[in-house]
């Protein structure tokens, strides 16, 4: 569900020699209250347990698909979401393989013995033209979905944090789900946080920053999926929180950091953090006093 939050190089030539430079670790304390709306996307569920991740209180987020099954979990020493891994259902697949009865079993598992548990993405069903394409149905469709997920989830259990997800693609969608949501009886405005889905890859666009700005002003707390820092400049601010695991992949096409022995730092938590730290520097003065005090 996360897309880059930085622009990354074009490609290059294989070989590490190719590759851009690594960025250095700023060094930078991140504090809880300041930088907590920013989640650190991961393909490792053991960060969960990392001291460092846990001293500096950096929340992370996993997916689904990458703690499912297992036999033992890690206990979390810091807060974290859990990602649907809706994405990759839908483009995959063309639909949901996983029942909402065996992820809420799941997500019930996860808080219990991971604990520390911010929130539950809920199987949502994006709208970019790509995935309509898989599913063959509608935007409409899609939101009826998405908003029959969440109340599916709640029903199943409704103790767990699980975020609504706001679908669609015109503003006019949006608005639209929305008012479905309050159909059902869910007002968004009094919920902790709801996602922005269908966005990440037209955040900086003037259509983008007005679907952000309109919902916020409504009043409901946003959740940036996979938000670009060059959309995060424009509407961080306006967010409550946004999640990324795009480092991972903007680690392949560097080099290693200095005192790395791997050749690629793509599941390195010192890149991670530096990465993360970077991102949170980007950002203009302020996006971040605005969310401090919001």
């Amino acid at each position: 569900m996360s897309a880059a939050l930085f622009d990354l190089p074009a490609p290059v030539a294989d070989g590490a020699a190719m590759r851009r430079a690594a960025p250095t670790d700023p060094g930078r304390p991140v504090d809880y209250d300041i930088d907590r709306w920013t989640y650190l996307g991961t393909h490792q569920p053991s960060w969960l347990a990392k001291a460092q991740f846990g001293q500096k209180v950096v929340p992370l987020c996993v997916s689904h698909h990458r703690l499912d099954g297992r036999s033992t979990l890690p206990r979390a020493v810091t807060p974290w979401m859990l990602d649907s891994g809706g994405f990759t259902e839908l483009s995959t697949h063309g639909t949901w393989t996983v029942s909402p009865y065996d992820y809420a079993a799941a997500a019930r598992r996860y808080a219990d013995e991971i604990g520390m548990l911010d929130a539950c993405a809920i199987q949502d069903w994006m709208c970019e033209d790509e995935i309509l394409a898989q599913t063959g149905l509608t935007v409409h469709d899609h939101q009826i979905k998405t908003v029959a997920s969440f109340m599916n989830l709640m029903t199943l259990d409704a103790e767990l944090p699980w975020m609504p997800v706001i679908q669609g693609f015109t503003l006019d969608d949006y608005l639209r789900c929305i008012d479905l949501y309050d159909q059902v009886g869910v007002d968004l405005t009094l919920m902790p946080v709801a996602g922005l889905g269908s966005v990440c890859r037209r955040q900086s666009t003037k259509e983008a920053v007005r679907i952000v700005e309109t919902i916020s002003s409504m009043g409901i707390r946003l959740h940036g999926l996979g938000f670009k820092v060059t959309g995060l400049r424009r509407v961080a601010h306006l967010l409550y929180s946004s999640d990324s695991l795009a480092w991972s992949y903007n680690a392949t096409m560097r080099q290693p950091m200095p005192g790395c022995t791997h050749q690629s730092c793509s599941n390195c938590p010192r890149y991670a953090m530096a990465w993360r730290n970077r991102l949170l520097n980007s950002l203009p003065d302020w996006s971040q006093l605005t969310t401090l005090i919001a």
